[in-house]
């Protein structure tokens, strides 16, 4: 077994992630109630979704840091999930915004920088694009694709492996394997856009919704779990990462990535129930600067 493979300092590596991924799980647990409690239903279940992000993250990479053969399966767990977070994420945004009618009144003859990243930050010659009904339907066309395409490559990515056909680490133009990639990484950069396009023109009104340190939390997962793990994926295929046996080095690759993981977020569930953790109201965004000015005037 595993465990009997492991010396005292593998031991308590292992038991201490493993108890981190359990407090952060019972972290998210006890937030979630209290934003079921206090939290208006209209955004009640699209916050627990987005809080949950972190904790199903570390929860997979701990499974399959215990259970290797796993892995591919909790790494597209993860992946499909987090797919439908981003969807959730520009979902939040409007709705803390007081919904699509009143985000569309807000920024009546407004328009959207579509200059942002992660696509097109260097084209600053790009027209911006007025705020409309069809606009925001694309940017939830752009989110939403991901949430339903990524499913079904990784779905057709277990199909071809468990035929034989699909190998993770083969990035030949003649495998499906870079194919598959390529095509999930266009579909990624899509969603994150049309995120980064929304974030940009709301920043400024949700700032007394903790919209920026929420942003902010949002990409840090992002990074890590996206950028941070293909890239000691790919120094492990490269044999940078050295093997040690009885691990090969995609097995320790895969061994850093997911412990690495655990412990960011871990973190980044403990700093979520603080950004999150506040008293929520139904106000409309366009008189919450205004309310908090004018309670300053009226206080004695």
């Amino acid at each position: 077994s595993l465990s009997a493979g492991l010396d005292l300092p593998g031991r308590f590596l292992f038991a201490t992630l493993t108890l981190m991924t359990l407090i952060a799980i019972l972290v998210f647990i006890e937030e979630a109630a209290y934003i079921y409690r206090k939290i208006p239903s209209s955004k009640r279940s699209i916050i627990i979704w987005i809080n949950a992000a972190a904790p199903v993250i570390s929860a997979t990479s701990c499974i399959g840091m215990w259970i290797p053969r796993s892995t591919m399966f909790t790494d597209y767990t993860a992946a499909i999930f987090f797919a439908i977070v981003i969807h959730k994420f520009l979902m939040m945004m409007i709705k803390e915004c007081g919904g699509q009618k009143l985000l569309l009144r807000r920024f009546e003859n407004g328009l959207f920088t579509i200059s942002t990243g992660p696509c097109c930050c260097c084209c600053l010659c790009l027209p911006r694009v007025p705020i409309t009904r069809q606009t925001l339907f694309w940017l939830k066309v752009g989110t939403f694709q991901f949430a339903v395409f990524r499913p079904v490559l990784i779905f057709l990515s277990i199909v071809l492996w468990s035929n034989g056909d699909y190998v993770l680490y083969n990035l030949s133009p003649k495998g499906p394997a870079l194919w598959i990639s390529c095509f999930m990484g266009v579909l990624t950069l899509i969603a994150l856009w049309a995120v980064g396009i929304m974030f940009r023109k709301v920043r400024s009104v949700l700032t007394c919704k903790n919209i920026i340190p929420k942003f902010a939390l949002y990409q840090f997962i992002v990074v890590l779990n996206q950028l941070q793990t293909s890239i000691i994926n790919v120094l492990a295929t490269q044999r940078v990462i050295p093997c040690a046996p009885p691990l090969s080095s995609t097995a320790r690759g895969s061994y850093i990535a997911q412990q690495l993981l655990i412990m960011e977020m871990f973190l980044i569930t403990v700093i979520s129930r603080v950004v999150y953790r506040r008293k929520y109201h139904d106000l409309d965004p366009l008189e919450c600067m205004d309310e908090e000015a004018g309670e300053k005037k009226q206080a004695p």
